[in-house]
C-alpha cells in the first residue's frame, strides 16, 4: 500500500475545502486519527465518528440496584444518540456511504473516502474520528490439543479455592456471566447446561447470543476455539469428571467480536459492549432488554498500538459506560511480558477495567504476562489489578474436546467466575462493581514485588494485589463472626480475681452486623465481680446484647471473677458463644487457668 506523508495529505485536504470550509484545516485535522488521514488519502476506509454530545451518567452511581442502573444508562445513552445522530446520519445518507450507528458511545461507523472524512471532520458536532483497523487476537499459547479427560477438579480451580466455596452452597447460581470473544460452542457438554439460551429441551438464542462480525451466525459458533476455552474456565462442568469452571451454577451468554481468524476491530468490540448493556434478539438491534444484561463480562483480547489501535482511548467511553450500568469488566493483561509497561492494550489499560495477570501453579508470575505501569496513555497507572492461574490451563474446545492453553486470556476468566461466586453468596452486590473489586483485592494472596517501578509491595505492577482466593473473597462479603477469649493470667491463687477479655469481630467488608449476642458462663469455683459493656447476669451466665457492629470492626468486653477459697483444680472457663442476625453461631473452646495454692513451710526458731 502506497502511503502519503502527512504534509501532502494536509495540502490535498486544504485544496478540497478551501472554497467552503467553515473550519480551518488545522482545527479539524486535529480531530482525526493519523491512521485515518493516511488510509483515506488512498481510497475508502473505515473509521468511527465520535460525536460531541455525550450523556451524563453520573447519576447512575447513586442508584441502588443493578436493574435501575442499567435502565438509566440505557435510556440516557439512547436518548443522547437519538437527539444528536440524526443530522449526521442525514449527511451520510446524502453522501451515499455505508454507516452503522452506536449509542453506547454516541458514535457512527462509516466507510468512506477522503471527501467523506473531510465533510464529517469539519462538523462542529463531531468530537473525534477514530481508526477502525482489523486487529489480530493476542493468541494464547496452546500446549496440547484434544487431550483426554482428567478425572478430577482441575488444579487451577482447586488452587484458588472454588470447591470449598461450592461446599458452602455457592456455585454461581443466580449470576449471569458474559463473554466477548471468538464465539462459543454452546453444545459442548461442559457448557450446554449453563447456557442461558438452553432450557433443557429448546434453544433460544435471542438475548443470549450476538455475532458482531461481518459474517454473523444466528447461533453460537466458535471456529477459532479461543472463546470456548475461556468460557469453560468461567462456568464449565459436564456433570461428570470435567469440573473445569469456577462457577458451574452460573448461566452464560456470549457475543462474538472476533472472526474465524481471531481478528476484530474497535467497531466489533464496541458493538459487543453495546449488546451486553441491553441484549437484543440475534440481529443485534431488535427489542433491546437492559434487564437481561450480564453481571460480568470477560474480555480475553486486546488491541495494541502496533496492531493499529493508534489512540489508547479508542474504547474508553464504551468501557466507562458499561461499568456505569453496573457490569463488572475483566480484561486479560496481555502476553507481552516480561518487560515493564507492556500492559498497553485497550481495554486492559483503563482504570474502569479489572485487569488480570497470569500465574503458575507455584504462584509465580508467568514470563509472558504483561506488566505495568501503564505508560501508553501517559497515566503511569499501576496494573494489573489482580492475578490468577494462566499457565497450563485445561478447559474445553469446540467439538466436545479439551485442551491445555497458557496466556492471560486463561487467567481473566477465573476472575469473572469468582464474581459469579460472590454474587451467589450475596445477591445485593449485583451492580456494586467497586465493592466486588475491593473484596477480590483485599482477599487475595498478597504477593509483593517492587519490580517495574512498583511504588509499594502490593498492589504492584507484576501481580497487582496478588493471586485470587475464592473462599477468602466469599468470607469478605458474608457475615462471619469471630470470637476470641483470653485470660488475664496463666495462674491464679484462691482469693484473687481473674479477668477474661472477649473480642468479637465481623469479617464483612461492607455491611454491619446487627443483633449480636455474646454469652459466657462463670467458671466453677468463681463468683461474679464485674463486666464491661451492656451485660445482663442470668444466674451463672452473663449475656451481652450489642445492637450492631460496623463491617470489619471489633468489639471488646471483659468479665472479672473472684476465685473462691474452696476452688479445686484449674479454673476452667466454660464454652462461650456469639450469634447475630446475619451470622451463624460461633463457639469458643474452654480457657483453663492454673490454680496455685500457697504451701506454708514450718517455722524454725533459733
Amino acid at each position: 500500500m502506497r502511503k502519503f506523508p502527512v504534509l501532502s495529505i494536509l495540502l490535498i485536504l486544504s485544496f478540497l475545502c478551501a472554497s467552503s470550509t467553515p473550519v480551518a484545516a488545522a482545527a479539524w485535522e486535529s480531530k482525526v486519527d493519523a491512521w485515518v488521514l493516511e488510509t483515506a488519502a488512498e481510497g475508502a476506509t473505515e473509521f468511527l465518528v465520535l460525536l460531541e454530545s455525550q450523556a451524563d451518567l453520573s447519576a447512575a452511581q447513586g442508584l441502588e440496584s443493578k436493574a435501575a442502573r442499567g435502565q438509566f444508562v440505557y435510556q440516557a445513552l439512547t436518548a443522547t444518540a437519538q437527539a444528536s445522530q440524526a443530522p449526521v446520519i442525514a449527511a451520510l445518507e446524502h453522501l451515499g456511504v455505508s454507516y452503522r450507528p452506536y449509542w453506547i458511545i454516541n458514535a457512527i461507523w462509516v466507510r468512506g473516502d477522503l471527501s467523506t472524512l473531510t465533510t464529517l471532520a469539519q462538523r462542529p458536532d463531531v468530537r473525534h474520528v477514530y481508526a477502525n483497523p482489523s486487529v489480530a487476537l493476542d493468541a494464547p499459547r496452546e500446549e496440547t490439543t484434544a487431550i483426554q479427560a482428567v478425572e478430577s477438579i482441575e488444579w487451577n480451580i482447586a488452587l484458588v479455592g472454588a470447591p470449598a466455596v461450592w461446599a458452602l452452597g455457592y456455585t454461581g447460581q443466580g449470576a449471569v456471566v458474559g463473554g466477548a470473544d471468538t464465539g462459543y460452542d454452546w453444545t459442548h457438554p461442559a457448557l450446554k447446561d449453563q447456557y442461558r439460551g438452553w432450557d433443557g429441551s429448546i434453544a433460544t438464542h435471542d438475548y443470549n447470543w450476538y455475532d458482531a462480525t461481518d459474517t454473523p451466525s444466528l447461533a453460537p459458533v466458535d471456529p477459532y476455539g479461543h472463546g470456548t476455552h475461556t468460557m469453560g474456565t468461567m462456568v464449565g462442568d459436564d456433570g461428570g469428571t470435567n469440573q473445569i469452571g469456577m462457577a458451574p451454577g452460573a448461566r452464560w451468554i456470549g457475543c462474538r467480536n472476533m472472526d474465524e481468524r481471531g481478528v476484530g476491530s474497535p467497531a466489533t468490540y464496541i458493538a459487543c459492549f453495546q449488546w451486553f448493556v441491553a441484549p437484543t434478539r440475534v440481529d443485534g438491534v431488535s427489542d433491546p432488554r437492559p434487564d437481561l444484561a450480564p453481571d460480568v463480562i470477560n474480555n480475553s483480547w486486546g488491541c495494541t498500538v502496533s496492531e493499529g489501535c493508534t489512540e489508547p482511548d479508542a474504547l474508553l467511553a464504551a468501557v466507562q459506560n458499561v461499568r456505569a450500568a453496573g457490569i463488572f469488566i475483566t480484561n486479560s493483561a496481555g502476553n507481552h511480558g516480561p518487560g515493564c509497561s507492556t500492559i498497553d492494550t485497550p481495554a486492559a489499560i483503563y482504570a474502569e477495567s479489572f485487569t488480570v495477570g497470569a500465574t503458575s501453579s507455584l504462584d509465580t508470575l508467568a514470563s509472558f504476562s504483561s506488566r505495568g505501569p501503564v505508560t501508553v496513555d501517559g497515566s503511569n497507572r499501576p496494573k494489573p489489578d489482580i492475578s490468577a492461574p494462566g499457565v497450563g490451563i485445561r478447559s474445553c474446545i469446540p467439538g466436545g474436546s479439551y485442551a491445555l492453553m497458557s496466556g492471560t486470556s486463561m487467567a481473566a476468566p477465573h476472575v469473572a467466575g469468582l464474581v459469579a461466586l460472590l454474587l451467589s453468596a450475596d445477591s445485593s452486590l449485583r451492580g456494586q462493581v467497586d465493592q466486588l473489586e475491593t473484596a477480590i483485592e483485599q482477599s487475595a494472596l498478597h504477593i509483593s514485588s517492587l519490580d517495574c517501578s512498583s511504588p509499594q509491595p502490593y498492589p504492584n505492577n507484576l501481580y497487582g494485589w496478588g493471586r485470587i482466593r475464592a473462599v477468602e473473597a466469599v468470607q469478605a462479603v458474608t457475615h462471619n463472626l469471630r470470637l476470641e477469649k483470653t485470660a488475664s493470667a496463666e495462674s491464679v491463687q484462691p482469693g484473687e480475681t481473674l479477668t477474661y477479655t472477649l473480642t468479637v469481630w465481623d469479617t464483612h467488608l461492607f455491611k454491619p452486623a446487627s443483633g449480636i449476642v455474646i454469652r459466657d458462663t462463670l467458671p466453677a469455683g468463681t463468683s461474679f465481680v464485674a463486666a464491661t459493656g451492656p451485660y445482663t447476669p442470668n444466674g451463672s451466665e452473663i449475656q451481652w446484647d450489642i445492637s450492631s457492629l460496623d463491617a470489619g470492626t471489633t468489639f471488646e468486653i471483659t468479665l472479672t471473677v473472684l476465685v473462691q477459697a474452696d476452688a479445686l483444680g484449674p479454673v476452667v472457663n466454660a464454652d462461650y458463644s456469639a450469634i447475630s442476625n446475619q451470622a451463624a453461631l460461633v463457639s469458643g473452646a474452654p480457657v483453663p487457668t492454673l490454680l496455685v495454692r500457697r504451701t506454708l513451710l514450718p517455722m524454725t526458731l533459733k
